[in-house]
């Protein structure tokens, strides 16, 4: 038989097992059970009220499945649910007093959970609490915050919970981000604030306090870690000390587990708080846990500016906090296409020219 024969045949025989293929996809497809995440293509939206006491709210999720909300600005308490948010149980106090330092930080190597309570709106000290039952209890522990090159020790509230590295040499190492208040938290102060982060590599004993984030007056910041090891760090801004835009977010970078940051930008798409305003607002951030896949998810408010509150008084800086909105982005924040529904828009990040 000949050589052309023989590839003629072999390319039918190819044809027909992809039409096979074809055919079977298709119609298990038209068989298959209706997905209930689907909503049948319709964005959903929902929101539930868990407190209505106090401020400085946090969610993250045990290694165990359940979900542990946080807050609280003179009790730091906490919330579980077992059953993925549709019910809670009881309120369960962590530290009274208390004021909520940012997020906690679920040490996935262990499955314990840390949290970070002030002794107030810091600079204040600062006392770490220890779940070691995916939030059930808590009891306080000494730990060891080691300052960066300039001598500071940062301070922990209000940024978001911290993580678990999973990527090349850091792997297993604990990061969460954190801040300089310099001399005080009072306006004159900010252009001393920065954010930077800590990180752990004895689960939680000893922290590094890592260098600047490449921008002052920023402050209330959020990591995430993409698949390449590459860690993503997006903060808010109170005030632009380099002329840059103080009502988008900044972004920057780190290659070294979180001890330095570089290669700052401005993502225009996300706003920092409502428009009317250089104030800023703290903001949330998730990769979800796709391998190979750098989804981000991004929360913050959706408020526009409108001209009669170019000249709001900063007494009202926070008059208008509404409108809570998720972005997604599905390459680590690089580029974006954008897509209103409802309250939720997905994608909304760097070099995006669709504005449709």
């Amino acid at each position: 038989m000949s050589n052309d024969k023989h590839q003629k045949i072999n390319a039918m025989k190819y044809f027909s097992v992809a039409v096979f293929v074809l055919f079977i996809l298709f119609t298990s497809c038209k068989t298959a059970q209706k997905n209930p995440f689907w909503n049948d293509g319709q964005p959903v939206f929902e929101v539930q009220q868990l407190v209505s006491n106090e401020r400085f709210p946090n969610v993250v999720t045990a290694t165990d499945g359940a979900i542990v909300a946080t807050w609280g600005s003179e009790q730091f308490r906490a919330l579980r649910s077992e059953d993925g948010g549709n019910t809670w149980g009881p309120e369960i106090t962590v530290a009274n007093p208390g004021f909520q330092g940012g997020g906690t930080t679920v040490d996935e190597n262990t499955g314990d959970i840390l949290a970070f309570a002030e002794g107030g709106h810091p600079p204040a000290p600062l006392t770490v609490y220890r779940s070691r039952d995916h939030g059930k209890t808590w009891s306080p522990e000494e730990v060891t915050i080691l300052p960066n090159s300039l001598g500071h020790v940062p301070s922990m509230h209000m940024n978001e919970h911290g993580i678990t590295l999973k990527n090349d040499k850091y792997a297993g190492r604990l990061i969460r981000p954190s801040r300089w208040y310099g001399s005080g938290n009072g306006r004159e102060f900010w252009d001393e604030h920065y954010t930077n982060a800590i990180f752990s590599d004895d689960g939680g004993k000893t922290w590094q306090a890592g260098e600047p984030f490449p921008a002052y007056g920023t402050g209330e910041a959020a990591i995430a870690e993409l698949s390449d090891g590459t860690l993503y760090y997006n903060s808010r801004c109170h005030k632009s000390t380099d002329g840059l835009d103080p009502r988008r977010r900044y972004i920057a970078y780190s290659k070294n587990g979180g001890q330095t940051w570089e290669d700052l930008w401005i993502d225009e798409k996300l706003p920092d708080g409502a428009q009317h305003t250089h104030y800023g607002l703290m903001a949330g951030l998730v990769r979800l846990p796709v391998d190979r896949h750098d989804i981000l998810l991004f929360s913050n408010i959706d408020v526009p500016a409108d001209k009669k509150d170019e000249d709001v008084p900063f007494e009202l800086r926070t008059s208008r906090r509404f409108n809570g909105t998720v972005w997604a982005s599905f390459d680590g924040g690089k580029t974006c296409f954008k897509n209103s529904m409802n309250k939720t828009i997905f994608v909304s990040s760097k070099n995006c020219n669709n504005e449709n």
